[in-house]
């Protein structure tokens, strides 16, 4: 068995009573002492600590101050306008290829003299070596392993960091700052996989463990396992790379339409060449085969990643597949995403999925399944 790598808070974990698990080559905790409800309904209503430092950190930067021509590169890769991405924000975006599946979805933030990415674990070291393979040599390129990612998200995230610095108060959702907590240089963006309103904090390895005993102290936080994690990230109908987006999925499969920023539209404009844009847009236009949708399961088997979606009963017609799910602790029952065919979607309010060689009905709804508070 490989040697897994472990984040520099491992001991924090284990002395707040973490259960580990392989993911992504990483010994990660999946759960603490008080179970994965408990901190999902946590975060909900106060507020959660998750260690992502397993996820990828990305620094480009060009070497001749060329940072028109490193947008122009950068927009070759993935279907956002970095053009007007103002300095200080970040956006969400993918890296896509030539067959408009996605490499990759990650938040890309315009830190004046640089472009920052925050990439998942399980695709980083592809993503680092792709970037290096597209992008020419007057750029530099750098996974920045020296750091460390920290999440903090629910209603009493702002509180629990404004206490440290006022400042924090200002920022906007999608901000993304350079800034000091406690003397510790930060660098801080307004956003999160939870669909709560929160913050994710980069910070020297150096460092982190003395922020993380500041951030505990006075404070309600929890620390926050990878399975709370899921549950929080589904209930607020956002894609895991690996279930919902693949190398196989293109964005418009995904229901991600709006990653595909309006200035990268137009196919007859020249700005609009990214790797698979000519698939991309011509599903924009014309509608894709499958579609990424919400299933709310009538009974209460979860419906898990790999179950079979039918037309019918009989499950004679298969139409898709489920792509995530799971128990939702906020609304007390089992949720799904899957993938339809699209041509199905404009009568159909109900599909049978194939859960231990039964078949049950579930209700298609729309995403996301809970109100997010961004």
């Amino acid at each position: 068995m490989e040697d897994l790598k472990k984040t520099n808070l491992y001991d924090f974990h284990e002395n707040n009573g973490a259960k580990f698990v392989p993911f992504s080559g990483y010994s990660m905790p999946v759960q603490y002492k008080n179970g994965v409800i408990a901190e999902h309904l946590h975060t909900r209503s106060k507020a959660g600590f998750f260690d992502v430092s397993h996820m990828g950190q990305i620094k480009i930067w060009p070497k001749n101050n060329e940072k028109e021509k490193l947008i122009q590169e950068l927009e070759r890769l993935m279907p956002c306008d970095l053009y007007n991405l103002k300095e200080n924000r970040q956006t969400y975006s993918l890296l896509t290829n030539n067959n408009g599946g996605v490499i990759d979805d990650l938040m890309i933030a315009n830190k004046v003299s640089y472009f920052q990415l925050v990439v998942n674990a399980s695709q980083k070291m592809y993503d680092y070596q792709h970037l290096k393979d597209n992008i020419s040599q007057d750029f530099n390129i750098e996974l920045e392993e020296n750091k460390s990612l920290l999440a903090i998200q629910g209603p009493q995230s702002e509180d629990i960091l404004t206490a440290i610095n006022s400042n924090i108060k200002t920022m906007k959702f999608m901000d993304s700052i350079d800034i000091s907590l406690a003397d510790i240089d930060c660098s801080i963006s307004r956003s999160g996989y939870t669909g709560e309103d929160g913050f994710e904090i980069s910070v020297h390895n150096r460092n982190v463990l003395q922020l993380v005993e500041i951030l505990f102290k006075k404070s309600e936080l929890l620390p926050i396992g990878l399975g709370a994690r899921d549950s929080l990230r589904l209930e607020a109908g956002l894609c895991l790379y690996g279930n919902d987006l693949t190398s196989d999925i293109t964005p418009i499969e995904a229901n991600l339409n709006w990653a595909i920023h309006k200035r990268r539209r137009n196919q007859g404009s020249s700005n609009n060449k990214f790797l698979g844009n000519k698939k991309i847009l011509n599903q924009l236009e014309k509608g894709p085969f499958y579609l990424r949708i919400g299933l709310l399961p009538v009974e209460k088997a979860p419906m898990r990643n790999g179950s079979i979606i039918y037309l019918d009963n009989e499950a004679k017609t298969e139409i898709g597949i489920v792509t995530s799910g799971g128990y939702s602790p906020t609304l007390n029952k089992p949720i799904s995403m899957g993938r339809i065919q699209s041509e199905y979607l404009a009568d159909l309010e109900k599909v049978y999925v194939k859960v231990r060689n039964k078949i049950l009905p579930a209700i298609i709804t729309k995403l996301p399944f809970i109100k997010t508070k961004y």
